[in-house]
């Protein structure tokens, strides 16, 4: 089987340490709960919600770039279900050097095929021509992502979809952790 994985939130559990960099930029005015359900809606969605200015997102992005890569950490299970796979390709609006970090650290850089990142220039999610792109190179069986946004793509060039720790609807599979992943989607 293909995966076509997307990174933060489904690969790396990342979204806390986002969520204690922006409470560090917005201070006590939102709580942490808050902060985190309007970043997994997407980055884009929370500076809006919270009308961060561009000095503020700039101060975000400072924080994250001067967070040690082994803050985030990989889910459990991960390593496994990717070595089961046949082929494994990314696609993440985070950019290349941090990704690529992060998987050479856990020494998961090895299991990837591919990565598009938010480096190389295609439109961001859910628009799908990353997602073409990368299945025309790496035939994509299945897409993985913890928020609809990240299966949206797929759903529109007809591949099957599994959201990770997310039960909104329009998914073809639903896990909430790796080993389950095993009995739910047949690799």
């Amino acid at each position: 089987m293909n995966i076509l994985w997307d990174f933060d939130g489904t690969l790396f559990d990342t979204y806390p340490v986002y969520t204690k960099l922006m409470k560090q930029v917005l201070g006590p005015a939102f709580s942490e709960d808050e902060i985190y359900r309007q970043l997994k809606i997407s980055f884009e969605h929370a500076f809006a919600v919270f009308d961060l200015t561009r000095q503020q997102m700039g101060y975000f992005f400072a924080l994250y770039r001067r967070t040690p890569a082994l803050s985030f950490r990989p889910f459990p299970g991960v390593k496994e279900v990717l070595r089961a796979a046949d082929t494994n390709v990314i696609m993440t609006h985070n950019d290349r050097k941090s990704l690529l970090k992060m998987l050479k650290l856990y020494r998961l850089n090895d299991c990837f095929a591919e990565a598009v990142t938010g480096d190389d220039g295609f439109p961001r999610k859910p628009d799908p021509a990353a997602y073409r792109y990368l299945s025309n190179r790496h035939p994509v069986d299945l897409v993985v992502g913890d928020r609809r946004i990240d299966i949206i793509p797929g759903k529109k060039l007809g591949m099957k979809t599994c959201l990770f720790q997310n039960h909104e609807p329009g998914a073809d599979f639903y896990v909430d952790d790796y080993q389950q992943f095993f009995d739910s989607v047949r690799i």
